[in-house]
């Protein structure tokens, strides 16, 4: 049997997904990666700590293909957006990488937002917010921070990756957008934007197409993989582009739902339409073909919360399973997702969670009520957001951990009123990097063939009478929004 992997870089764990040439999983491999919070409100991860993860669940990933006698095509990579590591010219990591969710910047998020992040983000779709890699330079400049002072390069995780194993610096169309450096329109780094961040374009990688293939894996690194030095390697894209892949949701109205530690909702155009409104991100995937959508802070982190916060002793489920006897609303109990800062649709890092509306009579099912539908709730104010760019979503598909929550999923049908459709894995991300490189390599004509290999799992449909009440709820739920926004601080 033909194979390919997917081998997927996140930031709770690096995974090695193997699949059969029409989507179906085979196996896979995980290994969890360990985030470091040195100072309150810091997030940062020991790059080579995930080399050396990386490289074990490939090999596990290999081992289980030759023991089934199967073949690997290729290997094609999903990594997650926003890293930061400052490098020597002897591929040394100067420092950690800083990650997504690493809030130390924002100040300068702050100062930027009010002077030059509007003509930036016109520039390069990237909203101004701590997650930014362009932020994350302010940071670093403003505080003489010395591994910036020292570094010959700025990477992500996958640059840094490939450098080790290929002695190549290339970055996809996709992990470029979202560093906040790179024009949308010119389709390169942009002078203007690296003359503020105070660095200089020799510092950052060539840019490369998602599709392309990358040859001569190192001899030791093939060795100790257990496989072919031959077998080709395809570049890849950011976890959000190939999430929306792997779901097939790739045509104009077709919105994709990610829900895992943090979440987002996305849509493919063409071209690169910025949101007057700031409220958006545009993120480049081919030359002529971007993704739009908002990224929230505020996932499945939230249900961890609650639970760590209840101290209920049993599993998600069962926490969850009280959930499904509370009608829609919580009995007027309202929460704002907000208690990991937030992205979009407020890119404010010191917003706050709330609950509003508990009384004597609410126990602990209502609060796990209100919090699956706070988060359904703020990813729905992010559609709307969306919709102002893209139009009425045609047809919605949800992946990530979350998915696998029956009750969660029919609250998001309810909320948004529209069928949603579920794939039989929830590996979405890697699902698309694999098809990836099943393009790079020519074994598949088109990234949009992809439509006829998605198992669909089922489809859960919405209880428009649920839906209208909701839509009353959203009302007050943004209206709460708006006023608990003055007291974040």
């Amino acid at each position: 049997m033909k194979t390919v992997i997917g081998l997927d870089i996140g930031t709770t764990s690096v995974k090695a997904v193997v699949y059969d040439t029409n989507g179906n999983l085979l196996t896979e491999a995980e290994e969890m990666i360990t985030t470091l919070h040195p100072v309150p409100g810091w997030a940062e991860q020991d790059p080579d700590e995930i080399l050396v993860k990386t490289r074990q669940v490939l090999k596990s990933a290999a081992a289980a293909i030759r023991d089934e006698g199967n073949t690997l095509l290729a290997v094609g990579f999903s990594s997650a957006m926003h890293s930061l590591i400052c490098v020597d010219k002897n591929k040394r990591a100067l420092s950690n990488m800083l990650i997504w969710s690493d809030g130390r910047s924002s100040e300068q998020a702050v100062k930027l937002n009010s002077g030059a992040g509007k003509e930036v983000y016109s520039r390069t779709g990237t909203p101004i917010h701590p997650m930014s890699p362009f932020v994350k330079l302010h940071w670093m400049r403003e505080t003489a921070f010395m591994p910036y002072q020292e570094a010959a390069y700025f990477l992500s995780m996958k640059e840094y990756l490939l450098w080790h194993w290929f002695g190549k610096r290339v970055i996809d169309y996709a992990m470029a957008s979202a560093t906040g450096l790179y024009n949308v329109t010119t389709k390169k780094w942009d002078e203007t934007v690296l003359r503020l961040a105070g660095i200089q374009k020799e510092q950052l990688s060539e840019i490369v197409p998602p599709d392309t293939v990358l040859n001569g894996l190192k001899p030791e690194v093939a060795a100790e993989l257990g496989i072919s030095a031959d077998v080709p390697f395809v570049a890849g894209s950011a976890d959000g582009q190939l999430a929306n892949l792997g779901d097939g949701a790739i045509e104009p109205g077709e919105v994709a739902v990610s829900v895992g530690t943090s979440g987002a909702i996305r849509q493919f155009t063409e071209g690169a339409p910025i949101d007057e409104n700031r409220a958006t991100f545009t993120y480049a995937f081919t030359e002529d073909t971007s993704i739009i959508g908002g990224p929230t802070n505020n996932g499945g982190i939230v249900l961890q919360w609650l639970k760590e916060m209840l101290e209920f002793e049993g599993s998600h489920e069962e926490l969850l399973a009280g959930a499904a006897d509370i009608a829609p609303g919580a009995e007027g109990v309202l929460f704002l997702p907000y208690v990991n800062g937030e992205r979009a649709p407020l890119w404010n890092q010191a917003a706050k969670g709330s609950f509003y509306g508990l009384t004597i009579a609410h126990r602990k099912q209502h609060l796990v009520r209100a919090v699956l539908e706070g988060i359904a709730l703020n990813l729905y104010q992010i559609g709307l957001s969306l919709e102002k760019l893209a139009g009425t979503p045609k047809r919605i598909t949800v992946n990530g951990g979350l998915s696998k929550s029956e009750i969660w999923v029919q609250i998001l049908a309810d909320v948004f009123g529209r069928e949603i459709h579920l794939s039989e894995s929830h590996h979405s991300a890697a699902w698309g990097a694999a098809w990836t490189a099943l393009v790079g390599i020519g074994y598949v004509k088109s990234f949009a063939a992809i439509k006829d290999h998605i198992p669909i799992r089922r489809i859960v449909k919405p209880n428009m009478q649920h839906h209208e009440k909701y839509r009353g709820i959203y009302i007050k739920y943004t209206g709460l929004g708006e006023r608990m926004s003055d007291f974040y601080e």
